[in-house]
């Protein structure tokens, strides 16, 4: 594992927290980014599940130029691509195949390819990596299951995302495994329909005082 990407791990250390936001609009993607930057989370997982989010990528990180802001949703290579032309830092996949593996390689993206049982850990670790997101975290089997992995698979870390709350988050970021945790409930989307930005603001500073 000794190839792995650092900045893999360079990224998932910089707040316990990583808010996954779907973008509606690009104007809200800006504030929901300002928002989210002042209350100490620095890193912003941006889902490819709207029209808007090449585009919101784009002006979130020309808006908030010291922010990190990556794609989720990553399936294929021609959306490794985009992202990477669109400004973004990183991708995050709820899975991955060999081709994914081989576009991230190719554009040179930092990538946090999802994995939910043991073989698609294996998998990613013969492709170099050691970092992974844990994904769907509740429903492939939470705490225990990462707790279980850390036997045979010591040296990867992780980011568990998918059904993690903030009264659920701390469990996670507990273990010795686990770099930080992925979280939509900074930007619900009753949130985003009040435009509550200051809302938003006061859940991050709220997340970025968790620790492990």
């Amino acid at each position: 594992m000794s190839g792995a990407d650092p900045r893999v791990r360079a990224v998932l250390k910089l707040a316990p927290v990583i808010p996954v936001f779907t973008p509606g609009s690009i104007d809200d993607a800006v504030q929901v980014a300002q928002a989210l930057f002042r209350g100490g989370l620095p890193v912003i997982e941006v889902t490819l599940r709207t029209a808007t989010a090449m585009d919101a990528i784009r002006a979130m990180a020309e808006a908030v130029p010291d922010a990190v802001i990556g794609a989720g949703t990553v399936l294929d290579a021609r959306q490794m691509a985009q992202v990477k032309a669109a400004g973004g830092r990183f991708a995050v996949s709820p899975g991955a195949t060999d081709r994914l593996y081989a576009a991230a390689r190719d554009t040179d993206l930092p990538f946090l390819p999802g994995v939910a049982t043991a073989s698609d850990l294996m998998r990613g670790l013969e492709q170099g990596l050691d970092t992974f997101k844990f994904f769907p975290a509740v429903q492939a089997g939470g705490t225990a299951m990462l707790a279980a992995w850390n036997g045979p698979f010591g040296d990867v870390r992780f980011c568990p995302t998918g059904g993690i709350g903030v009264q659920t988050a701390a469990q996670f970021l507990h273990l010795p495994n686990v770099l930080c945790v992925g979280g939509s409930w900074l930007t619900t989307r009753d949130l985003l329909a009040a435009r509550d930005w200051a809302g938003i603001e006061r859940l991050a500073r709220e997340a970025a005082l968790l620790a492990g």
